[in-house]
């Protein structure tokens, strides 16, 4: 592996531009380039350590929750609230029992990084980034020996998980081809719309919703013939989960697969999370935490007391990325209200769901602006990548996204910087070595 000379940053600047695969990594997507990782305290390390076993537990659960509520052991509003605006047959595969023990090998949380910890926003298993945080791994650990996962801990992760087979990548998702074509190589990717199951096992990049628009894929699946992963269990990609773990009534079921001390450590980074249910309350009750009994006077908020997201659930093309998502502090009173009846129109197929909004703390990175290093002032997502195998969770990489401080959403946006994570910094001669830099430039 060819050596970068520690103290040339630009050197380094320049072997990262050079080494982008010629087909890119996320297609039409550019970021800032860093010389650096992105440093984390052993505080946040230790969090994302613990963070993918009880994740995994996490799905364990909510799966069993729900087959637990088809079968009528628990209440049936828990699989009606994930199986809506499901295609029956899709709901019919999910609950096969072929796919009864099928659970998902990559678990991706988006944490926002804040002076107390991390705030769980979003949790994934049809994860985006896998083939860009291996590329930062390989680029930067030929400098860098402190990357949390190492130099090819994304590579192993992935290989570990899927070492033969296809990866079959659906038009909607088309952005993030460059980077399994990357991972994979050229002749184990496949276009969703004109894939036929055969023998060979598949590494899914499409979403559930995707579904009806696959004809070949629908045709050609049978569960008891074919392997595939993430298993098609739609109920497991909703955003919804989040709030049923809140939900009070369920509070006893958690605790007893999460333990209770794998609750109380979930509750510390899963912000308090409502379900937009339009079912009017009785007249004695109240939407729990924000003390209102309806949606219509959540609606009326006042600006300072809109420190709230909405999102939508699942099963919808606006359900990934940055699409669907609405800051309550950030929009007019009436788009406000607008968003909110959207989401209560939307609920017999599309639930929607809300958050209480997590500001991040404020942290510093350097980029490359043309022939000077400038540092931006921004927030941070921190998204880890977990891996199972082994019957073991594994933490294979990090992924950091820094956008400027005047972004709400955090995302891969062209102004963000984007680096892989490290768990000791670059020797401490790094800010030294920066700072005179600056001054040159």
């Amino acid at each position: 592996m060819t050596s970068i000379p520690l103290n040339d940053l630009f050197q380094k600047i320049q072997f990262i531009r050079d080494h982008v695969p010629r087909s890119g990594l996320i297609k039409d997507k550019v970021w800032k380039i860093s010389p650096y990782s992105f440093y984390l305290e052993e505080r946040y390390v230790e969090i994302l350590n613990r963070l993918g076993f009880y994740l995994q537990k996490f799905y364990e659960a909510a799966d069993l929750l729900y087959k637990w509520s088809v079968k009528g052991k628990y209440p049936a509003f828990i699989a009606e609230l994930l199986d809506k605006g499901k295609p029956a047959d899709l709901i019919k595969i999910s609950r096969s029992e072929e796919l009864k023990n099928s659970l998902p090998v990559v678990i991706r949380p988006d944490l926002i990084l804040t002076d107390e910890g991390f705030a769980l926003c979003e949790l994934d298993s049809v994860a985006g980034g896998i083939g860009l945080t291996a590329w930062l791994q390989e680029t930067y650990g030929r400098w860098n020996d402190s990357l949390i996962g190492g130099s090819d801990g994304m590579k192993r992760g992935f290989n570990s998980i899927f070492p033969e087979g296809v990866v079959v990548v659906s038009e909607e998702a088309m952005t993030y081809w460059p980077e399994f074509e990357y991972l994979v190589g050229k002749d184990r990717m496949r276009h969703a719309e004109s894939f036929q199951f055969d023998s060979e096992p598949v590494y899914r990049f499409f979403e559930c919703f995707d579904w009806e628009k696959l004809s070949e894929i629908r045709r050609s699946y049978s569960p008891a013939k074919h392997w595939i992963t993430p298993p098609l269990k739609p109920y497991l990609e909703e955003k919804l989960l989040l709030g049923l773990f809140w939900v009070r009534s369920l509070a006893d079921f958690w605790k007893r697969y999460l333990t209770e001390k794998g609750m109380r450590f979930l509750q510390q980074l899963i912000p308090y999370t409502w379900i937009v249910d339009p079912t009017p309350l009785p007249y004695n009750a109240v939407l729990p935490r924000l003390e209102v009994q309806s949606w219509k006077e959540v609606g009326s908020f006042s600006q300072s007391q809109r420190e709230l997201v909405l999102k939508v659930s699942g099963f919808s093309p606006l359900a990934w990325g940055s699409r669907g998502v609405y800051i309550g502090s950030d929009l007019p009173a009436s788009q406000w209200q607008e968003k909110i009846a959207t989401a209560l129109a939307d609920f017999p197929h599309h639930p929607w769901i809300m958050q209480k909004f997590i500001r991040g703390k404020l942290v510093s990175h350097p980029y490359a602006q043309g022939e000077k290093i400038e540092e931006m002032e921004g927030r941070a997502r921190v998204s880890p990548y977990y891996f199972v195998f082994d019957s073991k969770v594994h933490l294979c990489g990090v992924l950091v996204t820094i956008c400027p401080s005047d972004k709400k959403i955090i995302h891969g946006m062209k102004d963000a910087i984007i680096v892989p994570a490290s768990y000791r910094r670059e020797v401490e001669q790094h800010h030294k070595e920066h700072n005179e830099v600056l001054k040159v430039g």
